[in-house]
């Protein structure tokens, strides 16, 4: 089948889609999220069909109001509550624990929890609203790749495959959302995200960083946590805070294939580029950065032309430590320094 590109005036058609049982994107201010109705089991096994994705990894269940998330959560705490109230809509997605059989193991994962997340973009809000029921939103690509940003990364990936796709332009954050566990007793952020560990500790106090590995054989709790990610087909080097991009320009001059050069401004005005150097801007700073990441990375795959791309990092905190987790895993933790060079 042929996936349709739904615009702003189609929403209605898109929600029939979804009461229909079929797949459809629709647009956060993170990245492309791939909806099903998270109360029709077939409908979200179609999600993994889709994107090739493991069926032990959870989903995240969007909704658009506080009532859904009481219909199917056993108890909303009180700090989740001044969280919704501060940043809901917004990219921070809560873990709950939620109301027996109240929704699928295929969205769950197997867990008795479930990711909920109200997110800032108003014809997804509208879209749930119009469907009426919740829908399972992981990032609407092939499992493993950069997540997409636009419509046309979405189709890019799973023309085909899925009914539709609402379009409403490029993403604003670029990074999924902040991924906040607040089933135990006390809350751990277990996928950095634009809402950051200072802005949450400002409403509620102490939190947790994740830095438990899973290992082979166990569930992850968030997406994003077991599986490789956000890789490109061609391998990425973090070109660390302290290395010499003359070093790395001096590098690529000496190769037999094209590099991408991902950098900002500042360094990209620098540096000379040697000819088969493929440079992508990555913006003025590190809001930039962030929302083109996974734009660039997606870049090289399209054009098919490089073998290999050098990306610039950033200090891990703040936003920087949602970047650097998503570059960490598109690089499969490969360093610039690793090839022999500072």
């Amino acid at each position: 089948m042929e996936t349709t590109i739904y615009n702003l005036n189609q929403i209605t058609k898109a929600a029939q889609a979804l009461k229909n049982g079929e797949l459809v994107a629709f647009p956060t201010e993170t990245v492309y999220g791939l909806g099903a109705d998270a109360t029709n089991e077939d409908a979200v096994k179609k999600v993994y069909q889709a994107k090739g994705r493991p069926s032990d990894n959870p989903l995240i269940v969007h909704v658009a109001s506080v009532e859904m998330v009481e219909k199917y959560a056993r108890e909303i705490p009180e700090k989740a509550r001044q969280l919704m109230k501060k940043f809901w809509p917004g990219s921070l997605t809560i873990i709950l624990n939620i109301k027996p059989g109240s929704l699928s193991k295929t969205v769950t994962g197997g867990l008795s929890t479930v990711a909920f997340r109200f997110p800032n973009s108003q014809p997804t809000l509208e879209l749930i609203k119009e469907a009426g029921v919740p829908i399972v939103g992981p990032s609407a690509n092939t499992s493993g790749k950069p997540s997409p940003t636009t419509a046309q990364h979405v189709y890019h990936d799973l023309n085909g495959k899925i009914k539709g796709i609402l379009d409403d332009g490029p993403t604003k954050v670029g990074v999924e959302s902040t991924v906040l566990d607040m089933s135990t007793d006390h809350p751990v952020i277990l996928r950095p995200g634009a809402v950051t560990k200072a802005d949450i500790e400002s409403v509620i106090g102490s939190i947790d960083l994740n830095h438990h590995h899973v290992g082979k054989g166990e569930p992850p709790k968030a997406p994003g946590m077991k599986y490789k990610h956000y890789a490109p087909n061609a391998q990425v080097y973090i070109v660390d805070e302290d290395s010499d991009w003359n070093t790395v320009m001096e590098w690529i001059s000496k190769q037999s294939f094209t590099v991408g050069v991902m950098a900002d401004e500042n360094i990209l005005h620098q540096i000379t580029l040697p000819k088969n150097a493929d440079p992508f801007s990555l913006g003025k700073n590190i809001v930039d950065a962030s929302a083109r990441l996974f734009d660039g990375l997606r870049k090289y795959d399209d054009e098919n032309q490089v073998q290999a791309i050098v990306t610039q990092a950033y200090p891990s905190h703040g936003l920087g430590l949602a970047y650097m987790n998503r570059l960490n895993k598109s690089a499969g933790g490969q360093h610039f320094k690793d090839l022999g060079f500072k």
